[in-house]
């Protein structure tokens, strides 16, 4: 059996090499150990790669492999803060709406999960349909949360306070607007008693051969689930161009991905404004000016 690995693409290893470190190692050092890391678990798993080309995504590369004739997706994270949890969330959810998980390490951040179908995402369907298949995993997925994960409020709290260092980031009156739901939405015991994905969106929801979709690349939380619609919201961003309005479009999806996921409008408005800031303030800090406007619009949609 041939444990040769795979290439690892130049330009994605030159883009996670810029990362910060966020709980683990920054980007450049994980980069400069992960062929050696590689090879490494190939041939402690007993993965034969398949030739196929490796898949990247943000944080992660995926190696398409072959362990005792069945195919499977060997995953290697860099390890930060959102990311740590995975394997526990995968191993909770038992592939109830989610890929499963075949097995882990967790100590050297590599995960081997069921194979799905790359090049199917719900990018093929039309919006409506999308939202409703997300919202339907969502309900699945809401299961109580896990206690070693980080916690929704820890990391809000933590980025309000590093937007207060950074004053003008973001219109007064936005940052005073999600000041004060989350000061309320903070003290609900609600607010962190649920397993959350907090990156559902038509990009890492895959066709599978068990189920026709499954959620993939959880950024698990011990959370609230209304924190859980805004990623739906600004992915296919430039579909809005299409609607009557960006209000209308983004009310549109709001209201179907909460009807499917059974989701409480009034809390999950809230939630998804807390979330919608807290990405504006991040694009924000790296310079990303029509991510900070496509945030500001959402934000503006979902005034009352």
């Amino acid at each position: 059996m041939s444990r040769e690995p795979p290439p690892i693409p130049a330009d994605w290893l030159a883009w996670v090499s810029r990362l910060r470190a966020d709980g683990g190692p920054d980007g450049a050092t994980w980069a400069r150990g992960l062929p050696r890391r590689l090879t490494d678990v190939l041939a402690d798993w007993d993965l034969e790669p398949t030739g196929e080309p490796v898949r990247t995504g943000w944080t992660a590369v995926v190696v398409p492999v072959r362990r005792q004739g069945a195919a499977a997706m060997l995953k290697l994270l860099w390890p930060h803060r959102e990311a740590l949890g995975e394997h526990l969330a995968l191993r909770r959810w038992a592939g109830e709406g989610a890929v499963r998980l075949l097995a882990a390490d967790p100590a050297r951040h590599c995960l081997l999960l069921e194979r799905l179908d790359a090049d199917r995402d719900l990018t093929g369907l039309d919006t409506d349909q999308a939202c409703a298949v997300i919202g339907g995993l969502l309900r699945r997925l809401h299961v109580p949360a896990l206690p070693r994960l980080v916690r929704l409020d820890d990391v809000v709290r933590d980025e309000l306070g590093e937007l207060d260092r950074e004053p003008g980031s973001l219109p007064r009156r936005v940052v005073d607007q999600t000041r004060a739901l989350f000061r309320d939405l903070d003290g609900d015991p609600a607010s962190t008693a649920t397993l959350v994905h907090t990156d559902l969106h038509d990009g890492n929801v895959l066709a599978g051969e068990r189920e026709p979709w499954l959620a993939i690349d959880p950024k698990p939380m011990a959370g609230h689930p209304g924190f859980e619609v805004e990623p739906i919201l600004r992915n296919r961003a430039q579909e809005y161009r299409h609607a009557p309005s960006i209000r209308r479009g983004v009310r549109r999806r709001f209201e179907i991905v909460c009807e499917s996921a059974g989701l409480d409008r009034s809390l999950a408005r809230e939630w998804t404004i807390v979330h919608a800031t807290v990405d504006a303030f991040r694009a924000a800090r790296d310079g990303e000016r029509d991510q900070v406007g496509l945030f500001i619009a959402i934000l503006k949609a979902l005034e009352e």
